[in-house]
C-alpha cells in the first residue's frame, strides 16, 4: 500500500508556472506507475499526465502538451508536475495517483490516490 501527499498548489496569474510534488511513503514507489489528474468544479476528474515506474515513459492530456512535464525521483519517492504558460482553465484541484503496473489513463484504473492540492490560474 502507498500513501501520496500532493504539495505545491496555489494562486497564480495566467502565464506563471508552478511546481507540483507528490510525496509517496512506503519502499515499494518504484514499482508504481503514477498519474496526474485534475478536477474542475462541476466537472468529472481528468487525466494530466502519467509516468511509468522507471520515468522512461510518459503520457500527457492534449490540453497540456507542451506546458506541462511529469517526472518522478524514485529515490526520493516522489513524483512532479511542472506546469508552464498557465491557463484560467487549468484551475482545478490536482491530484496524483499511484497503480501497480503500466501506464494507464483512466483514472478508475489507480488504486491509490492523494487528497489534492489547488491551483488556480487568475485571469
Amino acid at each position: 500500500q502507498v500513501q501520496l501527499v500532493e504539495s505545491g498548489g496555489g494562486l497564480v496569474q495566467a502565464g506563471g508556472s508552478l511546481r507540483l510534488s507528490c510525496a509517496a511513503s512506503g519502499r515499494t514507489f518504484k514499482s508504481y506507475a503514477m498519474g496526474w489528474f485534475r478536477q474542475a468544479p462541476g466537472k468529472e476528474r481528468e487525466f494530466v499526465a502519467a509516468i511509468s515506474w522507471s520515468g522512461g515513459s510518459t503520457y500527457y492530456a492534449d490540453s497540456v502538451k507542451g506546458r506541462f512535464t511529469i517526472s518522478r525521483d524514485n529515490a526520493k519517492n516522489t513524483v512532479y508536475l511542472e506546469m508552464n504558460s498557465l491557463k484560467p482553465e487549468d484551475t482545478a484541484v490536482y491530484y496524483c495517483a499511484a497503480r501497480i503496473g503500466n501506464i494507464r489513463l483512466n483514472r478508475y484504473e489507480y488504486d491509490y490516490w492523494g487528497q489534492g492540492t489547488q491551483v488556480t490560474v487568475s485571469s
